[in-house]
């Protein structure tokens, strides 16, 4: 059985950090860490080949190669994976769908002769040995969510590491918290499930026997979900980076309550963590309570993301706006927040009504669901399946009032500075490796020389220049990101249409959040 294994392209939204990969000469942010576990669970007898669309476009023939076609992907890839699974019944070539969009779409099987329901370990082997007799269904579902001590090592061999910015390891799936937007925990439950230490190691072993040196994204959805199992890992992590000359920086997704733990931020420093995505969500207490956030309650934020950055971490923020109980100053309050906090990177999107979900459920018994196929997913357009508290053009002009704020090159790079003011030098920290030489060099040359904003990146970096090695190397790295962000928001707020209810009117705007 030839099977290829096909990870549509993503839409060029903040989070695809495109325009900032270029700078590295990178395709990719990070490789389809999915489907490489499939490979793995798949027979040993069968031929496969993965194409990550993201760095190149499947071939005819490479279709005209496979027996069996199997995508793999999240909702902001519908439309690519719909392209593909319609190539494939063109040509009469058996597909079998299956990731996180099958939880999403109840009408995958007018797509995919196949669509697979759960988590890969439980369904992979059953499922090919009936592709393998002809018999298979049309429909796989996990009875339970599985152990993660069954999770074998993702087949490196397939993909060429070079395009990618980042690699990729797993430690938990689950978060213990209820937010009433979140798919996680509908998808994944509540109780984090973890790998051992010993299979960390061994993923760790797999990726540096492969050259790759640079930045390690542990992709868990809450890398902290499970603290007694993170304060037990990280040691050891800690003490494999040592061992091998600390190869690896690493990056992480985590509750705002990691705040709270001075023990697990100094050990997260230790192991050579400089980046961690936080969902903040909003100043309002009033749509925390709502949303069920509770975790970011009763808190200063401002004050819980300097503590996250005093140990050397950039804290990425999510924001949305669209909550019921967005005051009318909401968008001047998130502004507010986010340069008080002295958060570079920060993701502000339109409120996502995901089907499945806590607030699917709330909306759809409220009467003021539209159209749930309007749910994209990563909010570069502002076509709303919901019917929201405020008039839709006021969301839309409130959100493009903050992106065009926070990512004016100016007001970027100043916040930039304002950050790197507290930013704790860690001599701990790998040193620049070629790609990072690679990136200075061309941000010099796009940024310092062709560009309308190159006064106020000259003053970053010759502020960067009075501080330590560190600080200049986090500097060149916001900077970088920030052309990413800039050239995105400009992008998609030219010639925008106001957003619509139910109309489909598109109007490219917001990123994730």
């Amino acid at each position: 059985m030839k099977a290829l294994l096909v990870f549509p392209e993503f839409p060029d939204t903040y989070w695809s950090f495109k325009h900032a990969l270029r700078f590295e000469g990178k395709r990719s942010l990070f490789p389809p860490m999915g489907l490489l576990v499939v490979s793995t669970l798949l027979p040993e007898t069968w031929e496969r080949r993965l194409i990550d669309e993201n760095i190149r476009k499947v071939k005819d023939s490479d279709l005209e190669w496979a027996d069996i076609v199997m995508v793999s992907a999240m909702i902001a890839q519908r439309p690519g994976m719909l392209a593909m699974l319609s190539r494939c019944r063109e040509r009469g070539i058996r597909t079998v769908v299956g990731g996180p969009i099958t939880s999403y779409m109840d009408d995958m099987s007018r797509y995919a002769d196949h669509v697979v329901v759960g988590e890969a370990e439980e369904l992979v082997a059953e499922l090919a040995a009936a592709l393998e007799r002809g018999d298979a269904k049309p429909m796989y579902k996990a009875a339970q969510l599985p152990t993660l001590d069954r999770t074998p090592l993702p087949d490196l061999d397939l993909i060429e590491a070079k395009y990618y910015g980042t690699m990729g390891i797993q430690f938990s799936r689950g978060c213990p918290f209820n937010c009433e937007f979140c798919d996680i925990i509908e998808i994944y439950g509540r109780k984090p499930r973890t790998k051992s230490s010993e299979q960390i190691v061994a993923e760790l072993d797999q990726i540096y026997a492969r050259k790759w040196r640079g930045t390690v994204f542990v992709v868990d959805d809450n890398f902290i979900g499970n603290k007694r199992k993170v304060k037990e890992l990280l040691p050891v992590m800690t003490e494999w980076n040592d061992r091998h000359g600390r190869p690896f920086r690493f990056t992480t997704e985590a509750s705002i309550n990691l705040a709270d733990d001075t023990e697990l931020l100094q050990m997260m420093k230790d192991a050579n963590f400089d980046a961690v995505l936080v969902g903040i969500e909003s100043p309002s207490e009033d749509c925390l309570k709502e949303t069920q956030k509770m975790q970011n309650m009763r808190r200063s934020l401002r004050e819980s993301v300097h503590r996250i950055q005093s140990y050397g971490m950039d804290v990425w923020g999510g924001f949305i706006v669209g909550f019921d109980n967005d005051p009318p100053d909401i968008f001047e309050l998130q502004v507010q927040l986010i340069e008080d906090s002295a958060i570079p990177v920060a993701f502000v999107g339109l409120l996502q009504v995901l089907p499945g979900t806590q607030l699917y459920r709330r909306m759809a018994k409220e009467g003021r669901l539209v159209d749930s196929t309007k749910t994209h997913g990563h909010n570069l357009d502002l076509r709303l399946s919901y019917i929201p508290r405020m008039e839709p053009e006021r969301l839309f002009e409130g959100l493009s009032s903050i992106l065009v704020h926070i990512y004016n090159p100016k007001n970027y790079f100043a916040r930039v500075r304002n950050y790197l003011e507290t930013y704790p030098p860690n001599p701990r920290r790998q040193p620049l490796v070629m790609s990072d030489c690679v990136a200075l060099g061309r941000s010099i040359v796009r940024q310092g020389i062709f560009s309308r904003h190159a006064l106020s990146y000259w003053r970053l970096f010759f502020d960067a220049c009075t501080r330590d090695r560190q600080s200049f190397s986090a500097a060149i790295r916001l900077a970088i990101l920030g052309y990413h962000l800039e050239k995105v928001t400009r992008i998609n707020l030219e010639g925008v249409a106001k957003p619509s209810v139910g109309t489909g009117v598109q109007s490219p705007v917001a990123a994730q959040a």
